[in-house]
This record gives structure tokens, sequence and C-alpha cells, in this order.
């Protein structure tokens, strides 16, 4: 083993700008200075061993002139130089001197200070010299009676590892700790002794957790965990054992530590299925969730909740819990309340759904009260849409629900308002006994619309199903009333003129004081800025919106008026009557287009907008049948065939969902009954300890270490060097989640020895060396690996480039340098498909700053095929239903989704057509929008596409 791989449990940083002091200097340091002097001449001794030197002479120094000092700084600095200095002689012998060592410690063991007994012990578990431990045994052993708790714990510690590495120095350890334990108070000697038994005798550990298995709630938290961990190992290993055990574990669920409660909940779900259980450990959980106020720890639980939904046996028991769930939603946290519900939604059922229903309502009264935060808006359209989904799955609900949520159909918030009218529209169409309901409420809330998107809305959903007179003549009202006084121009302009006159009046007196330098009074700015401002407060909706120039809504209301006006017609047989509300419903779009042509709106009106208003004037004045079909039920019919589509959708997509969590078994299957089982099968189960502890390394791809040849052959091997170089590189890249890990070979190709060989990398784009490679000697045609991390902090492109620079052994020349060729790490390792909805997208469309426009330059002659390509190449998701792409018409738009780890957002807008003027095997054309929040993910996506547009011939 060379001097550089030698196990070190100790890492100190050394400022490398720091000259080296000679041995000489350090020797004089450390026998004549003082205190202070020696401390820094025994750091630099520390920091130049570290770096591979050998300083044999400097030994008996600090043997004769610093081990006797009692300063505690250079005791604690001591056990450091113990740790990391050569104990041995070349041929493996123990070196004389530490003989004297040996005694120091001996001594230090029975100081009177337990700081430094217990610091000696801590040291004592890094040695691995047996020679040199076995004169210490006695002293070790005596320090388990010493009063202090931190001189015990230690004493409890250094045991256990002398124990696993030399059996022979303390072969009765399990017994004496054991005893040790049954009279020990203090619970962090409690916890290492317990410990140790785990490890070194369980049986041990399971006969005293068996004396005191009633106790167990009074014991300290760190102690409760360690018992835990036991009981988990002991019932993974031999499930006979279960019987015994779980009732410690459900005593543990009343724990007063959130971690011991957290811990105890995971392992009786592994431990048993039994109802009970499962209602207890996720009873736990909630309770946890509510009573920690970390939004990280909530998010966990709640995850943890999840995964037993997952599981179809559980689902039912948690059915019970949906109303303990959703007291979960006290908490403020968005993300933690989006997770909550949807979780009760994947839990509700035909028995707690009007439970469910009432909190949600109270929920959504409450945030009408809350004062407007930015959350509160958010949150209001999530209980929104969750009530949509429950009535639609229960339509027994949506009665209950709709006079609630249509109040928020004037709300400020055009997001919760639009999701309340996507909702109203959908209930309408599928629920006839709802109809007159709805239609009443919308009567009543339309006048207190605020928002025009919303108002055009209320408008169809009126114009299409107001099927009675009385509800046809309410409507015209409430337009009538919303739109003011008409004809509009004249009533405006004599608005304006009559106004003028009293301001006039009122600006004379202070005008006269408004002299400009001509001598002329200046009254015009009194008079402008004290008039519109009165004119808006009074102005009805409708009216509003037309003068601001939305002509857009104006449209929409013909279109409604020309509905209402043909029902009418089929419903009163009175020709007066038909022709009075005609002549009503033409006198509104005909004030609207004369005033849409004259300069009193903010906008002209559009001529899209002009062409919509006058075909609906024609189609009044003639009522022709044709027409009438039309506007009456051709445009129902495609309401019903977009819901119905995207009802089918949805249920294939929980019809997959279910199948995903169904366990299926097939006929052949063996069965395995749990007290036949042997105890090696038992092993072949994950280990939930060791799952974790991979987790949190990093090391998530488990099915990869199962066959670790297989998994290191399908990585790309990046060659860095050419192999006539001198030193020859190859990485394998492996990506994390987080980090990057290159393993890198290095290869001497010359027959000189290379000294201080250095990997030196640096990184471009949002990418971090964590640490640099330590040098390397290599022997002639020598090789060996160096591993280097560099961290991601965000999803673009990045290159990592650098050298390796060496020194020849008795070459004066300076150091050598071989580039290395880039290596790029692509954006496809950190993007992932996901899904989003459409009002989503387009939000995130309208925020995201940075667009990247990528011009299609392909050999793809069909679109879909080229759709399909730039799906594959990209890993984004097509958000467009697949009945949207169906058929050929020589276009096609798509929006395309996909989410990096890193929680960014990548939106695509796919637009591309089939030139037919130039031949059926002309390549497709058009372009694709690429927009995100971070220049380098759009710029990144921008360049994938450009790079893979083409379809490469195998």
């Amino acid at each position: 083993m060379t001097a550089a791989e030698n196990v070190c449990y100790t890492l100190i940083n050394v400022p490398m700008d720091s000259e080296p002091p000679s041995e000489i200097s350090l020797k004089n340091d450390l026998e004549k200075g003082d205190v202070k002097l020696k401390t820094e001449a025994l750091k630099k001794v520390i920091i130049m061993i570290l770096n591979g030197e050998k300083l044999p002479g400097l030994l008996m120094t600090i043997i004769r002139f610093v081990l006797p000092l009692q300063d505690h700084t250079i005791k604690k600095l001591l056990l450091v130089f113990w740790e990391i200095v050569p104990k041995t002689t070349p041929d493996g012998r123990l070196l004389q001197e530490m003989i004297l060592v040996c005694d120091a410690y001996r001594k230090d063991l029975q100081h009177p200070n337990e700081f430094i007994r217990g610091s000696t012990l801590r040291f004592l578990c890094k040695l691995k010299e047996a020679e040199l431990l076995e004169p210490l045994m006695p002293a070790i052993r005596a320090c388990l009676e010493h009063r202090h708790s931190y001189v015990r714990r230690n004493a409890v510690l250094a045991i256990y590892t002398i124990y696993r590495n030399f059996e022979h120095l303390i072969p009765d350890a399990p017994e004496l700790i054991h005893d040790f334990l049954v009279n020990e108070k203090d619970a962090s000697c409690k916890r290492n002794a317990f410990m140790m038994l785990i490890h070194a005798d369980q049986d041990r550990a399971l006969d005293y957790l068996s004396t005191c298995i009633d106790q167990v709630q009074t014991f300290g938290d760190i102690l409760q965990l360690v018992i835990v961990e036991l009981i988990y190992k002991v019932c993974h290993a031999n499930p006979s054992e279960r019987a015994r055990f779980i009732r410690c574990i459900y005593n543990l669920l009343q724990s007063s530590s959130p971690a011991v409660k957290y811990e105890a909940a995971g392992t009786l779900v592994t431990l048993s299925s039994a109802p009970t259980a499962i209602k207890a450990a996720a009873q736990c959980y909630i309770d946890l969730i509510i009573k920690e106020s970390d939004n990280n720890v909530k998010l966990i639980v709640l995850d943890r909740l999840i995964e037993l939904k997952e599981h179809p046996s559980h689902e039912r028991v948690l059915q019970d819990l949906v109303m303990d769930i959703l007291r979960v939603l006290s908490t403020p946290d968005l993300e933690v309340r989006k997770k909550t519900l949807q979780l009760a939604l994947d839990l509700v059922s035909s028995r707690n759904v009007e439970e469910l229903v009432i909190v949600l309502k109270k929920e959504v009264i409450k945030t009408n009260n809350v004062t407007e935060h930015e959350d509160t808006d958010k949150y209001r359209q999530l209980l929104v849409r969750t009530l949509h989904s429950c009535s639609v799955r229960f339509p027994d609900m949506a009665a209950n629900v709709i006079p609630v949520l249509m109040e928020f159909l004037s709300d400020n918030n055009e997001a919760a308002a639009a999701d309340v009218l996507e909702f109203v529209r959908e209930a309408i169409q599928r629920f006839d006994n709802l109809r007159p309901l709805i239609v009443e409420k919308m009567l009543e809330v339309f006048h207190a619309i605020k928002s025009v998107k919303i108002y055009r809305g209320a408008l169809w959903i009126l114009g299409e199903y107001c099927s009675t007179k009385e509800d046809i003549q309410s409507v015209m009202t409430e337009v009538r009333r919303s739109l003011g006084e008409i004809p509009i121009v004249e009533s405006e302009i004599k608005k304006e003129a009559g106004e003028l006159k009293p301001e006039e009046e009122v600006t004379v007196g202070p005008a006269q004081k408004l002299v400009t330098e001509m001598g002329t009074y200046a009254t015009q700015s009194a008079l402008s800025s004290s008039r519109p401002a009165k004119k808006e407060e009074d102005r009805p909706p409708l009216r509003g919106f037309l003068l601001d120039g939305d002509f857009f809504v104006a449209a929409s209301l013909a279109t409604t008026l020309t509905k209402i006006a043909l029902r009418y017609v089929s419903l009163v047989q009175e020709k007066k009557r038909q022709n009075s509300f005609i002549a009503e419903a033409m006198l509104l779009m005909a004030t609207i287009l004369h005033l849409g042509k004259s300069s009193l709106p903010k906008k002209p009106i559009t001529d899209d907008d002009v062409d919509r208003i006058s075909l609906c004037l024609k189609v009044l004045s003639e009522c022709s049948p044709l027409m009438n079909d039309i506007f009456n039920k051709e445009c129902r019919q495609s309401l019903s065939h977009m819901l119905s589509a995207k009802l089918e959708e949805e249920k294939l997509s929980q019809k997959k969902e279910s199948e995903k969590r169904n366990v299926t078994v097939q006929p052949d299957d063996p069965i395995s009954f749990m007290q036949l089982t042997a105890k090696n099968e038992m092993s072949s189960k994950e280990d939930q300890f060791q799952l974790s502890l991979l987790a949190a390394m990093g090391n998530t791809q488990r099915k990869e270490a199962a066959d670790p040849l297989a998994s290191k052959l399908n990585k790309v091997v990046t060659q860095l060097t050419g192999f006539s170089d001198p030193v020859y590189a190859e990485a394998y890249v492996h990506v994390n989640q987080y980090d990057i890990v290159l393993d890198v070979l290095v290869v001497n190709q010359t027959s000189d020895t290379l000294q201080n060989c250095t990997l030196e990398l640096a990184t471009l784009g949002d990418l971090k060396l964590v640490e640099k490679p330590s040098p390397l000697t290599l022997a002639p045609h020598d090789f060996a690996n160096i591993k280097a991390n560099v961290k991601v902090a965000s999803t673009e492109n990045g290159i990592i480039f650098g050298n390796i620079v060496y020194d020849v052994s008795g070459a004066a020349s300076d150091r050598n340098c071989v580039v290395l060729s880039d290596i790029h790490i692509d954006i496809m390792d950190y993007i992932q498909p996901a899904s989003c909805t459409d009002a989503e997208f387009r939000q995130m469309w309208a925020e995201f700053e940075w667009e990247n426009k990528v011009t299609v330059n392909t050999n793809i002659i069909d679109l879909n095929e080229y759709l399909q390509h730039i799906l594959k190449s990209t890993n984004m998701k097509c958000l467009t239903p697949e009945k949207a792409l169906s058929g050929y018409c020589g276009f096609m738009a798509a929006n395309l989704y996909a989410r990096s780890i890193f929680g960014e957002d990548a939106l695509a807008n796919v637009s591309i057509e089939k030139p037919i003027h130039l031949g059926p095997d002309a390549p497709v054309t058009g372009h694709i929008r690429i927009r995100a929040k971070s220049q380098g993910m759009a710029l990144s996506l921008g360049d994938k596409i450009n790079l893979s547009q083409k379809k490469t011939s195998l």
C-alpha cells in the first residue's frame, strides 16, 4: 500500500500558497519554542506528512519535547499526528519509539480531565495496530466506570471497534457491554452500547430489549431510533419474530420524538399489512404533517402517504382517513396543499365524497375572507379544480357545489373565475336537471363580472342554454342593463357635452391664475384630468369593455343575441313580439357597429369582429332554417364532442394508472408463505435502511448495481487523448441527479516514471468542479483511475475541458502537459417528459422571457413522422391530443412540454407544414419556438433540435 493510499480519517485544509518549512527549523521550534510555537510547528509537521513527506528524524523530538506537555490543543494535535504518522518499519514491525507513545496514552486514559480521556478513547478507535492497543486494554475497561458520560460513551465505541478489528484482545466484549447497558442511565451511553450489541451480538441485544420492552417509551429518542432499526432488521431476517416485537413498534408510534414516530410508522408498514397497522401508520404520518412546521418534512411525509396509497390493499384503509388528511390544508404552503388535494381526490369514494365536498366548500369560502396573497388565488384555483373533478365523478354533488362556485365568477382573479366557468360549462352540458339552477345563478352574478374573458364565456353559456321565454327575456334585460343607454355613440357624446358645462364653471376661478408666456389662459388641463375618472365610475361593464376597444366581446354578444332571438321566434307564436325581439337584438348590434367605427373607443373595431356582427345581422334578417340549425344545434354538438373526447382521454389515463398499480399474478406463479420461507430466501427482499443509505449517497440506480459489468459497458467511453500521446486518457461519464462523476483512466505509455501526474479540469456553463483530483505517481507503462465530481446547478449544455500535467523523474525540464479533448454534457440527461394543462401552458408561455426560434431544416417528408422524431430527440411530451393531430391537412401545430430534474420548465410550439406545390417528396418546413425561464435552457434545446433535425439513414 503506498503512502497516498494509507487509511486516514482526518481531513485538513491546506493553504496551497505557503512555502514548506525545512526539517531543521521544525526541529528547532519543537525543541526550544514556547507552547504557541510548538503548536504551529506541530501543525506544519501534520500537513507535510499528509502531503506524503517522510519526517523520521522528528519522531523522537516530538516524543521527548512535545508529548509530555499538558496543553489541551497540543494533546488534540498529537492525536492527529499519531493517527497519520507511519508506525511500522518498512518490513512491517512496530517502531520501538511507539512503546513510549503507548505509555503516554495509558497515562492519558487515567487523566483526571474527562475531555482528554474521551478524546484519547476516540483516537483509539482509529488505531489499527494490535501491539499498541494490548497494553491499554485494562485502562479502557476502567473508563466504562468513569463518572462522566462523555468518557463512558467513548469507551463503549473504543471497545466496539477493538472487538470488531481484534476480537482476541477483548473476547468478552459483548458480555461486558451487556452488563454495562443494564446498569447505565445516560441515554447516549445506552445508545452506543445497544448499537454495539446489535452489530456484535444480536441475541444479547434482543435479550436486553425483551427485558425492558415495556419501558421503551420512556427511553431517549436516540435509543428508540436504534431499537426501531434492530426490530426492522430482526423481523426482516426472521419473520417469525414479528409477533414478539410488533407491539413495541405500536408503542413507539406514541413517542414524543417526530423522527422516532416517522421511522416506527415506516417499519410498521413493512412488517405488517393488516388494516389496523396501516391505519395506525397513516394516522401517525398525518399527525406528523400537521405538527411539523418545516415544509420539507411535510412534503417527505406526504410522499410516504402517497406511497401507501399506491398499494391496492392499503387504499381502502386510507379512504377512511380522507377527512384527517384534509386537516393538512391548514398549512399555508401551496405545494403541500396541492399534494394533499391530489391525494384526497385519488382516495375519494361514494362513501366520503359528501364530507369532502363540505370541507372543500368551506375552504373556498375561507379564501374569500383572507387578505389577498399571491398564493390565495392559486389555492382557490386548486380547490375549484378539485371540486370540478369531484362533481364530474359524482354527479350528485354538482347541485351542492355549483351555487357556491358561481359566486367566484365575479372574482378579481381571472384564473379562478376561468376554472369555475369551465366547470359550469361542463356541468350544464352533462347534467340536464341542473340547467335551470345554473342559468338562474348565472343571471344573478352576470352584472357583477369584472373580467372581459369571463364575460364572454358567461354570454356564450346564457345564449346556448336559455330555453324558456322568461330566461331569454332575462338575458336581454341583463344585456341592456350591462350596455347602458343606446344608441351608445349619441348618448356618449351627449354625456360629454352635458358634463362639460359644470366643469367649465368650476374651473373658471383657478384657471384665471394660469397664464402662459404668450398671455393666454391654460384651462384645458383642468377639464381633461377630472372628467374620465367620473365617467368610468358609473359606466356599465359591457359599455366599459367596448369603450376600451375590446370588440371581441361584441362579436360574442352578437352570436348570443342571434341564438336567443332565433330560439325566441320558435317559442313565441305572436308575429309582433317576434319582430320586436329581433329588432331589439339587431338594434344592439347596429349600435355596437356604429360605436366601433366612431372615434370614441380607445381602439377601433377589427374587420373580423365587423364581419361577425354583420353576419349575425344578416342571419336575423333572413331567419333561414339552415342558420337556425347551425347556431342552435351544431355549436352544442361541438362542445359535446370536445367534452366526450376529454372524458375518454381521462378514463384512458386512469385505466393505465390502475393497470400499473394492480398486482397481476400469473396462473403458474409460485405462492410464497412467510412461515415456510427459508431465512436465506427472505434476505432477497430489499432492506429499507440500506436503500435509504444508498439514496442519500446518490446511488439510486440499484438495477445497474446488480450487473456492474453490463452497466459500465452500456456507457459510452469518451476518449480524451490520442493513442500516440505519452499519457493516454479516457473517461466514463456518469450523470447523476445533481452531479456528474468522471471516471478517468490514465495510462503511462512511456518508459519513464511520471511524478505528480495531475488531472486539471475546468468547466464552461453552469457546472462547477467539486474538488481537485490529487496528484499520482505512475510507474512505466502503469495505469490508474482518477475520479472527479462536477456539480450541476441548472439545465443547459456544458463543457468540461482540461489537461494532464506531470514531471518526468530525473529530467531537468519544465512540467509536461497533455491537452485533453472536450467532454460535452448533453442537456437531454436532465430533461424528462412532463404534462400540464392548457391553461398552465399558456400562462407559462406568457411569463417566460427567453424565446429561441428554430427554423425547420429536415429531410423528413411526413408531418407526423417529423413530430415524433423531435419528441424522441428532445425528450419532450406532446400536449396536443392525438385526435387533434390525426388526419391530414398539410399543416400541423402542436405544443410540447418537458421539465428538468431541477424543476425548470421547457415549452415548445411546433408549427409545420408540407409545401404541396413542391411535390409529394418535398421536406417539411416551418418553425419551432422554444420558451424557457433561463437563457441557457432555451439555447441548449434549440441547439439540440438543430443537431438532430435531419433523419440519418441507417
